[in-house]
């Protein structure tokens, strides 16, 4: 017997309904609403002080994004180094001016967007974050700093 009827086919129907009415584990459950929760948390971009950055920072390439986070993390690197962009003209003091304003009394940054479009800044900070990580001096930093990109423009340092 092969009809819709037959014996197997019945059997093969019963298990199927077996299989979808048991109830799903928590674990089981939980897996969307996490996945969502996770996509929903990944996009905030805290800061590197716990503030959130800006939404167009925030929407920027992951280079842009960790190089603002340096900024704020590690002005104590960033003040002393020069930029060499131009943006001494908009009176930039430091390739940190490039990615903070100012910061108020409470800690809090104010962002400079420049570094949003400006590939030099953020090359600049990369490097000099890799030097920083490598455990170089302040001095040899600005240093290797000068040495490659003075050719790009003027310093927006005092020498």
């Amino acid at each position: 017997m092969t009809g819709a009827n037959s014996p197997a086919k019945r059997d093969a129907g019963a298990a199927d309904l077996t299989r979808r009415s048991r109830p799903r584990s928590i674990c089981q459950q939980a897996r969307l609403p996490l996945f969502i929760l996770t996509i929903l948390l990944t996009g905030c971009a805290p800061a590197a002080n716990g503030q959130s950055l800006p939404a167009q920072v925030a929407a920027a390439p992951v280079v842009v994004r960790e190089a603002y986070e340096f900024a704020v993390a590690h002005p104590e690197v960033l003040s002393q180094v020069p930029c060499y962009c131009g943006c001494g003209a908009m009176g930039h003091t430091s390739n940190y001016a490039c990615y903070i304003s100012s910061v108020g009394p409470d800690g809090t940054p104010a962002y400079d967007l420049h570094a949003l479009g400006c590939s030099i800044c953020v090359d600049i900070t990369r490097d000099a974050r890799r030097l920083f990580e490598d455990g170089r001096a302040l001095a040899d930093i600005r240093d290797e700093i000068d040495r490659t990109y003075a050719a790009f423009g003027p310093s927006n340092m005092a020498p």
